[in-house]
């Protein structure tokens, strides 16, 4: 999916960026400074009304293709809850330069961190991987921890995306349609790795969103930055299901095989989990 002229402005995405940060936050999926938001803009923009300071960054891996596009980011340390206060203190502005190894970093005066979030290596990989594979010129990527996935992602069985899903996706009808491709699932690995960041790319041409196993998750949606908290919260809820299930002895057996079926004919979706 893309996005078509005329384009939204610069300050469109700083508050939706805002406002999905908040929402990270209150279902509890953002302690602290935990999380990060990416958004890629692969339209020109400039950058420097809003964000004056410029200064050359190396980037994590050489994206050549996307030469003059524009991602917005997440500061190192910032709390997603207080974006919506400032957005322009706890985001900067990466313009990849010609070659694509290296990017100007447009900050505001009012900057309240020291580099971009740690794990901007996957969002740069996984941003790289969908625009080369969909051409789309739009995409939100999210790091989050919601509590009850992070939980059930330190119990062994859940760490088999095919029992996670086939549980998981069973409670409620609004799953299976919000989450046809299913959750997958990354070994867990350290973060800001490579090694994590190779298994992100691999598992987000599949899935929309990923567990990060002993950590969190990483969402992408090429429709709206929101979108991407929706599936989160989508993601989240079934786990919490699936929690409280464990905690009742079991007792609930959720939707059937065939229930699934028939809301996957009604609704049109393309599945293979069930």
């Amino acid at each position: 999916m893309s996005i078509t002229t005329p384009y939204p402005e610069l300050d469109e995405f700083m508050t939706l960026i805002g406002e999905a940060g908040r929402r990270v936050c209150e279902i509890e999926a953002s302690e602290g400074a935990a999380g990060n938001i990416s958004v890629y803009l692969g339209w020109p923009v400039d950058p420097r009304r809003r964000f004056p300071n410029e200064e050359t960054i190396e980037l994590p891996q050489a994206v050549p293709e996307l030469a003059g596009s524009t991602f917005l980011v997440t500061g190192s340390g910032r709390r997603l809850r207080e974006i919506i206060d400032d957005p322009a203190a706890n985001l900067g502005v990466v313009v990849v330069n010609p070659g694509g190894t290296t990017a100007r970093l447009y900050s505001s005066p009012r900057r309240l961190y020291a580099r971009l979030t740690s794990e901007f290596n996957s969002h740069l990989a996984v941003h790289y991987d969908q625009v080369l594979t969909t051409g789309t010129n739009f995409q939100t990527v999210i790091h989050a921890q919601p509590p009850n996935l992070v939980y059930l992602s330190n119990v062994p069985v859940y760490q088999d995306e095919a029992y996670l899903n086939t549980h998981l996706l069973r409670w409620q009808p609004e799953l299976i349609i919000n989450l046809p491709e299913g959750i997958g699932v990354v070994p867990f690995a350290v973060p800001g790795s490579d090694e994590l960041m190779q298994g992100t790319v691999r598992s987000l041409r599949q899935h929309r969103i990923v567990v990060w196993s002993k950590h969190g998750v990483m969402v992408r949606s090429d429709e709206s930055v929101k979108r991407a908290v929706d599936k989160i919260e989508y993601a989240d809820a079934a786990a919490h299901y699936e929690y409280m299930n464990l905690m009742a002895g079991e007792r609930g057996k959720g939707l059937s095989v065939e229930e699934i079926h028939a809301i996957c004919a009604a609704f049109g979706v393309k599945q293979a989990i069930f």
